[in-house]
This record gives C-alpha cells, structure tokens and sequence, in this order.
C-alpha cells in the first residue's frame, strides 16, 4: 500500500510526536508499505531526501511560517487550525507526485489536507486517516486545561479567556473560531479518526460524531525492549551486562550513583515544579535527580541542592539514562495523552511515577507495572518517591511489571492494528490483507488493547 504520513514536525527536530511518526513511517516501510512523508520546512535540511529506511520526507514551506507572530513558541512553529495556502498547494504536489491510497494525517496540518477533498472526485483518489496526539479538535490551545484544572465543559466564552491567554487576543480569537469552523468540515472529509488514548477520545468528543474511530496507542520500536530485559536498578548503576557495577556511566554527564530522572519539557505541564518541590522533602540524603528536556518560559532557573538539567540531549542520551535511573518520575498535570516517554521509561525495566490523569491512566498498571498520583500533589509524589527509594524489591517488581507491560506497545502490534484501519478506507483498487473469519478487524490483533 501507498502511504502518505502528513507531520507538522519530523526529524530533525525532535519531540514526542515526530518521533512517533519517523518511528511509524520506518516500521510501516520495514512491513513492505511504500512510505512518504511530507512535513513543514526545517531550517538546514533538504527539501527531499530518502532516509535509511526507504521512507521518502517531502519539507515544504507554509504561509503561517512566515508570520512569528503567530506563534507563542517560534521554535516550534505549529500548523494553523485551518488551511494553510502553500501548504495546501504543497501537498497538491506531494500528493500527485506520490500517488498515495491512505493519507495519515497528525494533528492540524489536516487542516490543508481537507481542501484537498473537495468533492467527489477528491475522497475518491485516497483515504484520509486523522491522528490525534492531543486535544486540537476541540481545544485551540491543544491542552484542555482551564484555569490549571482539566477542562470539562468547553465552551464559547472560556475558550477565548484561554486562547487569548495562550496567543494573545487577536491570534487567540482568530485560532478559537478557525478551530470551531474547521470541525464540522474534518468530520466529513476524515474517514475514519485514531486517538492515541481514552482520554484523547473522550476530550475531543470522538464518539459524539459520525465518523469512524478508534483508540489506537503510541508505540515504542521493537528494537528497543531487549534492552528491557536487564533488572531494575536496585543499588548500584548496572554496566554493560546488566550487572551491578561501581565504575562510571558511559555518558559522564549521568550520575555514577541512583538517581531519579525526568524527561520531558521542562515545564510545570509536565510538572517539573512539583517534581522539584516533592525531592526537596525528601530531605538531605536524597539521590541526585537529573530532568532532561526542552527549556520553557516556566523551566525554574534555580534548582534544590542535588537536581540538574540536562538541556537538549539526543534521543540516545535519554534512553541511556532510563537505563540507568532507579525511578523514572513523569508526573504531569495535565492530561498528558500517550507520553511516549513513559513507555521508554517501562522499556528500560525502571519503576514509573506519574499521574493518574490523561493517557497515563492507559499505559501504567497502578502497582504493577508504576505508580500512579493525584496530578499536583507534591507530598503524595515526595512520599511514593520515598518508599521506592526505600524498597529495592519493590522497584525490582515494579520494574519486571513496566517489561511486561510495555510489549502491548511495541511497533509491530500498533502497526498491524492501523494497517486494518487503512484498509478500512482505502480506495476499492488496493488490495489490503483481511481479518480472519469470524473477527473483527481490530480485535484480530492483540486482545490486550491497553488503550481500548
């Protein structure tokens, strides 16, 4: 099958949804898929290029690019919530250049896809797939937070007082009703809409509409759970062979003792200050705490005594230290809707802390395979921190429950379960495999479905 992936954002800049859609795109092509991707202009790479994998990425410049202002954060410059025009005369050419039976579109830039689909003639020539890795169907702010609560009651007034928080009052105006508008034409011309958790169902109010949908989580590649199969800290940082040992980290920057990591952006979202707050109670002998991710305007510029930051480490860096951490700690505040960072963290064989909101709720097994605290509660966090910090075999279990938990998330079982819903749209000339008698098509694959 020919297929078309749509990012805002792919490698070379680096977050959690542009590595799911590299990670996606190479699996897919490794499954005998013909894969291309078109993406938005990213200052110092090549216009078009072919990666390893075989997967053909199309960059192309947008209008809304040429506008800062637009933008709360200029380093990361999202697709409007409508259609962009150079990116729909982009994706015209991609389109007619690649010839694709499925475009899997993420997140806004189906904005410029849908004009695509004017008429009959534009849903026959492919099916048009919607992943939503957040909130944006409903919410022009993406978050659904209100106030520094989750927001349940969306509404007309609210969003605006929240929009215009976010973007400023003219942009923030102008985001909140192109999201309203653009709504209704999404749920006619998307065929068939994934999100990537229950609370990303729920949220964008998935099941009130017409089109078909399914729950279909974010996915780490295979290749990462053999590393999986070492112990769980339980002391001394494990070397190589997965054995305690005294001698230094690979990467000197990790400490050579336990210590607890975060990764992430380095905001409250992701609560970073009742992170900091929870380690300053543990008191005086705590171990070091290392937070890796991207600055913020909220990242605190004054750390406690034993916490560092680690500031725009590569991917391989920050597996390496889940490798090497006790306790991973995730403990977001906001309905975080698959964080893939959490299930690297499960790879690795390390305890989880996160919050019981959000996607996490889907991913971690509350005293399986991590635990799960109330969003905010920092003498919660400081206590469960605590009593793992405290209870070697109590990490060694949670540990070997995060291994066995994360093989619901590998590439090949998410992968298979899309290839069904690609075929559900497709057009009538491709030739797609079939479930087996007697099932349905997603339920053929994986009865465990963690994020059903």
């Amino acid at each position: 099958m020919r297929i078309l992936m749509l990012a805002q954002f792919f490698p070379p800049d680096i977050g959690g949804e542009e590595r799911h859609v590299l990670n996606l795109s190479t699996t897919l092509a490794r499954r005998g898929h013909d894969v291309s991707v078109a993406t938005q202009a990213v200052l110092g790479a090549p216009s078009y290029e072919v990666l390893d994998s075989g997967v053909r990425v199309h960059r192309f410049a947008t209008a809304a690019m040429r506008l800062p202002g637009l933008y709360s954060d200029t380093d990361r410059p999202h697709h409007p919530p409508l259609p962009d025009p150079l990116a729909v005369r982009a994706l015209a050419h991609v389109v007619r250049d690649e010839q694709p039976d499925v475009v899997h579109s993420h997140n806004w830039i189906v904005n410029s896809a849908v004009a695509l689909r004017r008429g009959r003639a534009g849903h026959r020539r492919f099916g048009l797939v919607l992943t939503l890795h957040d909130y944006s169907h409903v919410c022009s702010v993406k978050r659904l937070m209100r106030d520094g609560e989750p927001c349940e009651r969306p509404g007309v007034t609210g969003c605006l007082r929240c929009a215009a928080a976010h973007y400023g009052t003219a942009v923030g105006t102008v985001t909140t009703a192109a999201t309203a508008l653009m709504r209704p034409v999404k749920d006619r011309r998307v065929d068939h809409i994934v999100s990537v958790s229950r609370a990303v169902a729920a949220g964008n109010g998935v099941a009130d509409r017409t089109t078909p949908s399914s729950v279909i989580p974010n996915f780490i590649p295979d290749h990462l759970i053999p590393a999986a199969d070492c112990p769980a800290a339980d002391g001394p940082v494990a070397d190589d062979a997965g054995q305690p040992g005294t001698g230094p980290a690979p990467d000197p920057e990790l400490p050579t003792r336990p210590f607890l990591l975060f990764a992430g952006d380095l905001s409250e979202e992701k609560g970073v200050l009742t992170l900091l707050r929870a380690y300053e109670a543990l008191g005086q002998d705590r171990p070091p705490l290392l937070l890796v991710g991207r600055r913020h305007a909220d990242t605190p510029r004054v750390l406690p005594e034993g916490a560092r930051l680690g500031v725009s480490w590569s991917h391989d860096r920050v597996l390496e230290a889940f490798r090497r951490c006790a306790v991973a700690v995730l403990p977001s505040t906001w309905p975080d809707p698959c964080p893939t960072t959490v299930l690297e963290a499960m790879a690795a064989g390390r305890p989880v802390v996160t919050t019981r909101i959000g996607g996490m709720i889907d991913m971690v097994e509350d005293g399986v395979s991590g635990v799960l605290v109330r969003p905010g509660d920092i003498a919660e966090l400081s206590s469960v921190l605590g009593r793992l910090l405290a209870d070697d075999a109590e990490r060694a279990r949670l540990g070997d429950g995060a291994r066995r938990r994360v093989r619901l998330f590998t590439a090949g079982s998410v992968a298979e379960r899309l290839e069904r819903v690609y075929a559900s749209v497709a057009p009538p000339r491709v030739r797609v495999p079939r479930a087996r008698d007697g099932e349905d098509s997603l339920a053929a694959v994986g009865r465990e479905q963690p994020c059903r």
